[in-house]
């Protein structure tokens, strides 16, 4: 238990490429129990928000708006959950790798401009697409943690076009 500890939390024994921001991050770190109290409370949220965002597509008018707010705050609260666990640092490092650098940026482009297309251009078809292309990209970005995930989806789907 002890080492599922140290390595969700950052601290998997690599002290040789220790900076002054890891040092930051460690001087301000949680304890383990606040982090995973911390986890739970953001995954709840955002699930909460996701279904919250579901049941307001029956609005009229606004809920494909209000769907696609609170679509985009479920998933930003889903993926800030993910930092209590393994710490701010160790999350930006593993989303910026080159084997999640482009589904992350995808991921976060899609957050922004779905906010832009709900408040800013106010047409629900775009911001429903960015809704679409986000939940893609944060599956695309999940299979990234699962060893051989990947590999496994292309072949289904490659399969499933033969």
């Amino acid at each position: 238990m002890d080492k599922l500890k140290k390595v969700l939390s950052g601290q998997d024994g690599h002290d040789d490429d220790i900076n002054i921001l890891q040092v930051a991050n460690e001087a301000s770190s949680l304890g383990w129990g606040t982090r995973v109290k911390g986890f739970i409370a953001c995954f709840i949220l955002g699930t909460v928000c996701s279904v919250l965002g579901v049941c307001m597509l029956w609005f009229p008018r606004i809920g494909l708006a209000l769907f696609a707010v609170f679509y985009t705050l479920g998933n930003f609260a889903s993926l800030t959950s993910t930092m209590f666990l393994m710490g701010p640092l160790k999350q930006l490092k593993k989303m910026c790798e080159k084997t999640r650098a482009l589904a992350s940026a995808i991921m976060l482009t899609c957050l922004a401009l779905t906010l832009c297309a709900a408040f800013w251009w106010k047409n629900n078809g775009l911001a429903l697409l960015f809704c679409i292309l986000q939940f893609l990209a944060f599956a695309w970005y999940g299979l990234s943690y699962i060893p051989f995930a990947r590999d496994a989806v292309i072949k289904m789907f490659s399969m499933c076009l033969k």
